[in-house]
């Protein structure tokens, strides 16, 4: 049930919220489900839990999955190197009897440990393996986890909003996929990005506005292109137009590609950009 002074997220200052997208995240708070977000990089599935920590006025925890991590390593780590050291050269204020004075907490640790209510992103999932991804949301469901070294139990203090990402590149298991509410963020549609466009820069001129979205559209189009520029590409190349003070919205008009290396990170991507022309209308 929704808790006491549950409010609402409808957007940020540099998010475009999509009537859909608002109405799933503010039904998982008030359901304290995780949210699961699936869509190719540049969609803005890691921003919106930077947008509703913004928003909601919350500390943000990030995690950042990799395909090595261990869920205790997201839970707690116990230093026992420091502890070691400190044994050895006794030249430290800690008692090294005392085990709990080397924990730290992982990111989910500091999530449930916070003084208040944190937004608890937990960053491209598909790169762990299965136990990983069901073994956390055992620890979500039961907002609390064992430190075994200490005999000690950690209960949240207050229920993280959970934010889950996934760029698709591994199957989640069906228990997981059960466990969370879904949604898919599509790439945004050309009135969609010029909509973004405008939040992030205001006194753009509509001309400018217009060529850039339409050439990074194209280029998108390219065939073989092995990682399409995202917004954020989009974003830092028309800040890379703006700051020539030679460049001309005709250039762009003109089928001419300034600047391709702001938005493509691969030489091959960049190489088919760079001999294709794919601006002209013909």
């Amino acid at each position: 049930m929704p808790e006491q002074g549950f409010h609402r997220f409808a957007g940020a200052s540099h998010y475009v919220l999509d009537d859909e997208l608002a109405k799933i995240v503010n039904v998982s708070m008030a359901l304290e489900m995780p949210l699961l977000l699936k869509g190719e990089p540049g969609t803005g599935k890691t921003m919106l839990a930077h947008a509703i920590a913004e928003s909601l006025e919350m500390p943000l925890v990030v995690l950042n999955v990799k395909s090595s991590m261990r869920l205790v390593e997201a839970l707690y780590q116990y230093d026992t190197l420091t502890r070691l050291n400190d044994s050895r050269f006794g030249d430290s204020s800690r008692d090294v009897s005392d085990i709990s004075q080397y924990i730290r907490m992982g990111k989910i640790g500091q999530a449930f440990t916070a003084e208040q209510r944190t937004v608890l992103l937990i960053d491209e999932i598909d790169k762990a393996d299965t136990d990983f991804q069901d073994d956390m949301l055992d620890v979500l469901d039961q907002m609390q986890f064992d430190i075994l070294e200490i005999d000690r139990t950690v209960s949240a203090r207050f229920r993280p909003v959970v934010i889950i990402t996934s760029n698709a590149k591994r199957d989640l298991s069906d228990p997981f996929l059960g466990r969370c509410n879904f949604h898919h963020i599509a790439f945004p549609k050309p009135e969609v990005m010029r909509h973004i466009i405008t939040v992030h820069f205001p006194d753009l001129s509509n001309d400018l506005a217009d060529a850039a979205i339409k050439s990074f559209y194209r280029l998108r189009q390219i065939a073989g292109i092995e990682k399409k520029p995202a917004t954020r590409e989009l974003i830092n190349w028309i800040r890379a137009l703006k700051a020539d003070p030679e460049f001309r919205t005709e250039t762009l008009k003109d089928g001419a590609l300034p600047y391709l290396g702001v938005l493509f990170k691969k030489s091959s991507d960049l190489k088919k950009a760079s001999s294709e022309k794919v601006l002209r209308d013909g």
